[in-house]
């Protein structure tokens, strides 16, 4: 079948392609209809990756956070119309070590590799994730960048000492929110604070036990363990200011993304004997996890209705274009496109 590829050839400039995909026994057809803009697609989309990336990597179909409704399933497993959320990661190879997302080999869409503005994707089964079928679909959208926060509390509930007894995270954007929000559904009786710059911010994180603005911080404030996801150049004030407030043996998680290589204090990591666990996707796993938590905790997508920006209805691509335009001036939640086009 001739699919129609909605791909950027240039900063600010998409373009439609016809790809002919073929319908297979192992490949399990879903048409997207709801697509959420993350801050990676307008790196890309604004042509802010550079010169050599974007020629690397364009013509490119960007989002790589999406839901959808299978279209077609070779094997009848999944009927017709059932919602599922779809893993963007795409492992080639297995490692008895190493997960599917830290393997250099693996594909990630909307990076160097379409992702799910086209009319239909077509993937292999275990890419896709059934979603409640009752799930709030907008909320849904973004369910990938809740992984990122599973996912790394997951690497954390491995690999840091047992002590539980506070949480702070550094960074009160979206990652931040959904952080704290995941930390408090799993440890109830735990201490979540955040720390951030913005009052208005701040006061969205309103299920968290403390908020913090990051210049009026106690001297004496510990914490266990920590979070950074402030990302950019926010990201090293922030780890340097984590490692003056944890505890010593304490882990901190890096999930904010910075463009440029940043300083931070190793001294006072050596003294405390610290530990810093980098974290970057996720994988089919942490996708099963979050959905499992909706489930456990209906909460959770009441508290991401909150994180819901604009919402457009995406018809033709001058309509995408303008979501992503649009995208760029927000400073809170996330923009979600109903994908009708």
């Amino acid at each position: 079948m001739i699919n129609q590829v909605y791909q950027l050839v240039s900063a600010r400039q998409i373009e439609i392609t016809y790809k002919d995909s073929s319908i297979s026994a192992d490949k399990v057809v879903v048409r997207p209809t709801h697509l959420s803009i993350c801050a990676a697609d307008q790196r890309y989309y604004t042509g802010r990756r550079g010169e050599e990336a974007m020629k690397k990597k364009l013509p490119m179909a960007l989002i790589h956070e999406a839901v959808g409704e299978v279209a077609y399933d070779p094997e009848n497993i999944l009927p017709i119309g059932t919602k599922v959320v779809m893993v963007p990661n795409n492992p080639i190879e297995e490692d008895e070590y190493v997960a599917e997302n830290y393997l250099r080999s693996s594909k990630f869409r909307s990076s160097g590799y379409d992702g799910f503005m086209q009319d239909y994707a077509f993937l292999n089964r275990d890419r896709l994730i059934v979603l409640p079928q009752d799930i709030n679909m907008r909320v849904a959208a973004f369910t990938e960048l809740v992984t990122i926060a599973v996912h790394s509390i997951s690497r954390l509930e491995r690999k840091a000492i047992k002590r539980r007894g506070t949480f702070g995270v550094w960074g009160d954007g979206n990652l931040g929110f959904i952080t704290c929000l995941i930390l408090k559904s799993l440890y109830p009786d735990c201490i979540v604070t955040i720390f951030g710059k913005t009052n208005y911010k701040l006061n969205q994180f309103s299920f968290v036990d403390e908020a913090i603005l990051i210049d009026e911080i106690p001297e004496d404030y510990e914490i266990d363990h920590a979070f950074e996801c402030a990302g950019g150049k926010g990201s090293q004030y922030a780890i340097n200011q984590i490692i003056d407030h944890i505890k010593p043996e304490g882990a901190i998680c890096i999930l904010g993304v910075s463009e440029y290589p940043v300083e931070i204090n190793t001294r006072m990591i050596l003294e405390k004997g610290l530990t810093l666990i980098g974290s970057s996707r996720s994988g089919s796993e942490d996708f099963q996890r979050t959905v499992d938590l909706y489930k456990e905790h209906p909460i959770i997508i009441d508290y991401l209705t909150t994180l819901i920006g604009q919402v457009y209805t995406i018809t033709s691509v001058k309509e995408a274009i303008e979501a992503f335009e649009t995208d760029l001036s927000s400073s809170w939640g996330k923009t979600i496109m109903e994908w009708k086009i």
